[in-house]
């Protein structure tokens, strides 16, 4: 298994609940070696989640920053300073040199008006980054009462709602059913694969938003199909009209590639695929059956950056089937079908 550290991304538009989430997971005892940063607007980020609170112990450690507090759960928090991939560094090399507490997961909580894509690409092009940290999933809060109309006024939401692993709508004891009902239906055509939950308050089991990507940490495998979260309606298939974009101009499908094929062929042309189509790609995630490979690949990519591929060592499946599902915007399916299967 990936012995990286899983780094869950919290996002969600002003308001939307993340803090009350993250809050509420931060009390969990199962959550304790557990990792933060918090990147939210202003310099209120800790105190929003500590304010009357008696969590937070203090800090005596010479190398740990006036920007951290550690927990009483075991929980490690500090606010973003400086950029992402130096807080990341830095927190890694801490842990390395036991300056700080034991952490085997990252959470990182967004500003509410963040683009969860250009911070994942960001993250990719950092070699350090990239060889000590994973992408487990992309966590988005949606708030139940006003999600329709931030999905229908905010490019920021539309676009977060759309790259989410995971969407949790929040404050659902405030919405009617029937808001509930045109928010769902609104939320599977835009991205008809992730995973939903209803919560109020904040109120959510963990195991529902971390861990819950590419590798099962209790089971020490890996598990794809989780993973890859491909739209649920079956894909296009010869003869078949590839699917119209939603009015938000938002597509999700899946793409089946042929086989055999060979990772060597195919990395290049996913690297001009994303260089020549980056900005319409929100998001590209693949399992490769490569007949020169050991074992299947997961693939993932993000605008213009594809990251680094990951051995599937252990793991097969009956049917070896290669697919790559694709959410992308401003564009048609069919453009984006042809050029991905012109290798």
């Amino acid at each position: 298994m990936d012995q990286r550290i899983p780094v869950t991304l919290l996002t969600g538009f002003l308001g939307s609940g993340k803090t009350t989430l993250l809050n509420h997971l931060l009390h969990h005892s199962g959550m304790r070696d557990t990792a933060v940063i918090i990147n939210e607007l202003g310099d209120t980020g800790l105190d929003q989640i500590f304010a009357q609170s008696n969590l937070a112990l203090s800090v005596e450690s010479e190398h740990i920053a006036d920007n951290t507090v550690l927990l009483s759960s075991g929980c490690l928090c500090c606010t973003l300073k400086n950029e992402l991939a130096d807080t990341m560094r830095d927190l890694f090399f801490k842990r390395a040199l036991a300056a700080i507490p034991q952490f085997n997961r990252l959470i990182i909580e967004t500003t509410g008006l963040a683009d969860p894509g250009p911070i994942l690409a960001n993250l990719m092009n950092e070699p350090v980054i990239e060889s000590v940290y994973r992408l487990d999933a992309v966590v988005v809060t949606i708030d139940s009462v006003y999600g329709l109309q931030q999905l229908a006024e905010n490019q920021e939401a539309l676009k977060q709602a759309a790259v989410a692993d995971v969407l949790v709508l929040s404050k659902t004891d405030l919405a009617d059913a029937q808001t509930l009902a045109s928010l769902e239906e609104k939320l599977s055509q835009i991205n008809p694969g992730a995973t939903l939950h209803r919560i109020s308050h904040g109120q959510l089991d963990p195991a529902y938003v971390v861990d819950v990507g590419l590798f099962d940490t209790d089971k020490k495998q890996a598990q794809p199909q989780r993973w890859l979260r491909s739209p649920s309606k079956r894909p296009n298939t010869l003869g078949q009209l590839p699917q119209k974009a939603n009015h938000d101009g938002i597509i999700s499908f899946t793409v089946i590639l042929p086989s055999p094929i060979n990772w060597s062929q195919l990395k290049p042309h996913l690297l001009k695929f994303c260089q020549t189509y980056g900005k319409h790609l929100l998001r590209l995630k693949g399992i490769i059956h490569a007949a020169d490979q050991a074992a299947p690949l997961a693939i993932h990519a993000v605008h213009f950056t594809p990251y680094p591929p990951t051995l599937l060592e252990g793991w097969s499946e009956p049917e070896k089937l290669s697919r790559v599902v694709i959410i992308a915007k401003g564009i048609d399916e069919l453009s984006l079908r042809k050029a991905f299967m012109t290798f």
